[in-house]
């Protein structure tokens, strides 16, 4: 099943949404789903309601094969080849289709997390990586859900630092095996997967990646793990003594398990932020009934304004959140399509546009996972000492959300990371941050102007510009000062980390801000509640952007260069004041009306 997209365009390159402006025109937004997708959304949604909430208490207790006869069920529905190539049974869907498919999975609870695993890090890297055989044999029997796939990373010694793995491999003397020991744990589907993805050293050195069976003399599983959240998700340690695993199972090249193993997590940090993000609708969806239900002094909470801004900033994270991962899903589309039209095939083209938005991936990491954990928090507050009983759903999203800060490598790491991408793209000329930077410096130099700007939205992409000199300054004489041996930003994790909530700040304005104007073209009867959260969140995030610059350059600049960037801050961080009492009131209007999430 094939779903017709956009004619192909260039899209900006990964980071470059710091130095270029896209226009609404190429962004795809909810609001223009077509038939299909509206169909294929729908579909999923229903197997959530009707196949797996139902038996959530006998997930949670994590009833054996309940779970693997869920993924079976849908994978007969073919969403779990959604973005597979026909070839090997898959629908082969476009990028906006699967970022549906993730969002409706996302309020699944634990399943989501089994079918994030199998879908994502469990096959993703045989199909980037996997031989055509390896492929041929594999792919079908995962796209239906005949076998099921985990993904063996994670050490006791080894979690954020992958790469110190100590499991080892080592190739028999007759040179058919690789010989595997060592231990994995954290490992999600592991009591039931039929296939593992094994990260190992071959020669203590070569970190290597191996496809090896769950039947294989020597492979050992520890008990189920008592976690916080997630219980209904199997998470046990795997253990390996001399597991004999035949060359031709080895996954890659020798010595290249890094490009596996990061390359996987890319998508799988796109799809975790889409999930949580399902999620968190479900979650204020509970917290709009409860809110309208829950009477005191006479009236439902509801009608009460400290409720209505709580149900309003969940919406507004929510609605922004929402338009950060369309955004991507149309950067991801587009730089595939260009990637086929080039002549990749689909795996490559797939790849190859994962790696091209590893910044933006590792960005809405963090801010999906922030964002479920906020709203699930407010949820909770929302239902007072309901919340905090496990009778209803706010106390088990409450405790299941916390992992996602986790996964994929933690929201820390990712924070890091991010800049850190962006800096080895400037260095190997993939990106120039140095001349705009350069321009916001000599910018500084001169008077401001007074002029207010034009259109309908003009203050508010007057904002998003100025956002984004703001990082480019902040970043740009961090990364001056370390050029100049008067920095070593490997050791300033804070102020990376300052510098990387800027540019996420920066991106999810600009992305609510294209989806805003894009859907004020298509004509929407919630333009107004639109232009409500797109005001609320600019005046919050001026706030949030101008604090990190600040505490950004106090920590490294002193003297006239402090006083000279502090003035810039404040200079790039200006937005004109909102009624946001007003604005919440009226979004949150909206949403009790319609008894849901109810914008896209």
């Amino acid at each position: 099943m094939s779903i017709t997209t956009t004619t192909p365009v260039k899209p900006l390159g990964g980071g470059e949404f710091l130095i270029k402006d896209e226009s609404e025109a190429v962004v795809f937004v909810p609001e223009e789903m077509n038939e299909e997708q509206l169909m294929i959304r729908k579909m999923t949604k229903d197997f959530v309601e009707k196949e797996v909430w139902p038996h959530t208490p006998r997930i949670e207790k994590q009833e054996p094969g309940l779970v693997t006869a869920l993924l079976e069920k849908v994978g007969e529905l073919g969403l779990l080849g959604a973005d597979m190539p026909e070839i090997y049974g898959g629908m082969e869907l476009d990028t906006h289709t699967n970022t549906i498919i993730s969002d409706a999975i996302g309020p699944s609870g634990s399943f989501s997390v089994a079918f994030a695993a199998h879908t994502g890090i469990g096959m993703l890297p045989i199909l980037y990586f996997g031989t055509q055989a390896q492929k041929e044999h594999y792919l079908p029997k995962l796209i239906s859900g005949e076998m099921k796939a985990a993904y063996c990373l994670t050490e006791p010694g080894s979690g954020s630092d992958a790469l110190a793995a100590k499991t080892r491999a080592e190739l028999s003397a007759d040179g058919k095996h690789f010989v595997l020991d060592g231990q994995k744990m954290w490992i999600t589907n592991s009591g039931f997967a039929d296939i593992f993805i094994v990260f190992a050293q071959v020669n203590g050195n070569q970190f290597t990646a191996f496809i090896v069976e769950k039947d294989s003399e020597g492979l050992t599983l520890g008990a189920e793990e008592d976690k916080m959240g997630i219980k209904g998700s199997s998470t046990r340690q795997v253990f390996f003594e001399q597991v004999k695993v035949p060359v031709d199972q080895m996954l890659g090249e020798l010595g290249k398990g890094h490009l596996i193993a990061f390359n996987s997590l890319n998508i799988g940090r796109f799809k975790l932020a889409v999930a949580c993000n399902g999620g968190a609708k479900e979650s204020l969806a509970t917290a709009i009934r409860y809110a309208k239900e829950r009477i005191q002094f006479k009236q439902p909470i509801a009608n009460f304004g400290a409720i209505q801004h709580k149900l309003a900033e969940q919406a507004i994270r929510i609605f922004a959140t929402e338009s950060a991962v369309f955004r991507v899903s149309s950067l991801l589309q587009q730089q595939k399509e260009q990637n086929r039209n080039a002549g990749d095939t689909f795996e490559e083209a797939q790849l190859k546009a994962a790696e091209e938005y590893a910044i933006e991936c590792a960005l809405l990491k963090v801010l999906g996972s922030e964002t479920l954990d906020f709203v699930v928090d407010e949820t909770v507050q929302v239902h007072g000492g309901m919340g905090f009983s496990e009778e209803g759903t706010a106390a088990r999203a409450y405790r299941d959300s916390r992992i996602n800060r986790i996964f994929e490598g933690t929201n820390e790491i990712n924070r890091l990371l991010s800049v850190d991408m962006l800096f080895k793209r400037a260095l190997k000329g993939l990106i120039d941050i140095v001349g705009p930077a350069w321009e916001v410096q000599k910018e500084l130099a001169g008077m401001p102007s007074m002029d207010s700007p034009e259109g309908k939205y003009g203050w508010e992409e007057k904002a998003v510009k100025e956002f984004k000199k703001a990082v480019l300054m902040v970043a740009g004489a961090a990364a001056k000062l370390q050029m100049d041996g008067q920095l070593n930003l490997k050791d300033e994790q804070e102020i990376v980390m300052n510098i990387a909530d800027m540019m996420l700040d920066t991106f999810t304005a600009e992305s609510l801000l294209l989806r805003v104007k894009k859907v004020h073209t298509l004509g929407n009867d919630k333009q107004a509640q639109y232009d409500a959260m797109l005001q609320v969140f600019l005046h919050d995030a001026t706030a949030r952007i101008s604090k990190n610059g600040s505490d950004a350059i106090a920590s490294y600049a002193k003297g006239d260069l402090q006083r000279t960037l502090l003035m810039g801050l404040k200079r790039f961080t200006k937005y004109p004041p909102a009624d946001v009492r007003s604005l919440r009131r009226m979004v949150a209007q909206s949403l009790i009306e319609a008894n849901e999430y109810c914008y896209g």
